[in-house]
């Protein structure tokens, strides 16, 4: 009887610490800026506007509080209404535009041009978290450059491309963040259906997967599944596959309707800053589609199958490769996303509605919410809301968008 062979204990797999992701080199970052990808494909992108930014715009998006050019009707009552006896608006501030007067004025400009309506962005992002301070329309629609100013000084994402475009990329010190040349980008306004939008998953060159955008159930849209996949899958072939500088990415499609053409809304990195939404990142990671059956593989370590691999004679034989697909996932009726069982999004980014009243009643509004504040830390004062009659208290909202 044989001797049975000594069993191998096995190893324990690790768990993960962090997403498999290769290295994100900084040029990634930088081709995936609006001003790089916009004009090569302008054609399939949304009619917009770049304006080159100065230094001195830059330090006023990135100065503390808020303070709008003096052509801001609402701002300028705020000053004559307010006043206190105490020195609170004695000196107000300066007009900000005074700096980037030819920015300011272009910004007009260019607003007049698209249409008297823009949607606004800097070099990645949309201030899209920033909508609730747009108190009359909670939008990213904008009629002034105090409309844009606003948005772009209350958003955390703008502050993410001004400060941390770089962060986590492998070290290059042939490019700095400090050297980034940042510009606003004026979209022409319109009102988006978010039905039609998808995030789109491109991994060496194949689209691997689709999603929706909006996280909400839209029932028209499953009939139409096929056809939006074939739809998007040729604009990349056609357009992106061979032109776009880097193997790995994503891109948001806009399809309007009838759905027979995509509208490019932007290009994002390859990156765990991107919400990969419908999909997780580690299913994207290890999705990898086939190899092709004939012909050059599209990866160099691997050499192609030979057409015949016998002394056979199979030239009589037809040999079919079944085409793959990229998976595409839409939200279903019974997902938890479809009836609003997770946060609000960009819920993360929003105030107490207190916090909101407090800053539109002026600056005599936010010292008497200050006080308060400090009276019930020190507890001079009771805090709100600790009764059971109070745990539906209008105050105790959030501004959504």
């Amino acid at each position: 009887m044989p001797a049975l062979e000594a069993s191998i204990p096995s190893r324990e797999t690790e768990p993960l610490t962090r997403l498999p992701f290769q290295p994100i080199s900084k040029s990634h970052i930088l081709h995936c800026s609006y001003d790089y990808w916009h004009p090569k494909y302008r054609s399939s992108a949304l009619k917009s506007r770049i304006i080159p930014l100065s230094p001195a715009f830059l330090s006023y998006l990135r100065e503390d509080g808020i303070v709008l050019p003096s052509e801001t009707a609402v701002a300028s009552a705020n000053y004559n209404n307010n006043t206190t006896s105490d020195g609170w608006d004695e000196s107000p501030d300066p007009d900000p535009s005074l700096q980037f007067p030819e920015i300011h004025q272009q910004i007009k400009d260019t607003i007049a041009e698209l249409g008297g309506l823009v949607a606004p962005k800097l070099n990645w992002s949309s201030p899209k978290d920033a909508t609730w301070i747009s108190m009359t329309k909670n939008s990213m629609e904008c009629a002034t450059p105090n409309d844009i100013y606003l948005l772009f000084k209350s958003s955390d994402f703008i502050t993410h491309d001004l400060e941390h475009a770089f962060d986590s990329c492998a070290p290059d010190d042939t490019l700095r963040q400090e050297e980034i040349k940042y510009v606003l980008v004026l979209r022409k306004w319109f009102k988006v259906n978010p039905s039609c939008e998808f995030r789109c998953f491109v991994k060496r060159k194949r689209l691997i997967a689709i999603c929706q955008r909006d996280l909400n159930h839209f029932d028209f849209l499953f009939p139409m599944k096929e056809h939006i996949r074939d739809t998007i899958e040729e604009y990349f072939n056609k357009t992106l596959k061979g032109t776009f500088p880097d193997d790995s990415f994503t891109f948001d499609a806009y399809l309007p309707d009838p759905y027979d053409k995509v509208r490019l809304m932007d290009i994002n990195p390859w990156a765990p800053r991107t919400d990969p939404l419908l999909f997780s990142w580690l299913e994207l990671l290890n999705l990898s589609p086939p190899m092709p059956l004939l012909g050059i593989s599209e990866s160099d370590l691997s050499p192609a199958i030979p057409l015949s691999s016998s002394d056979e004679d199979t030239q009589d034989e037809d040999i079919e490769e079944l085409q793959w697909k990229p998976e595409i996932r839409l939200v279903r009726k019974d997902d938890l996303e479809a009836y609003g069982f997770v946060s609000p999004q960009y819920s993360a980014h929003k105030l107490p509605k207190d916090v909101v009243d407090a800053s539109i009643g002026g600056e005599s509004a936010m010292r008497e919410f200050a006080d308060n504040w400090k009276k019930m830390l020190d507890g001079g004062m009771e805090m709100q809301g600790t009764s059971d009659e109070d745990d539906h208290d209008d105050d105790s909202t959030v501004i959504e968008s």
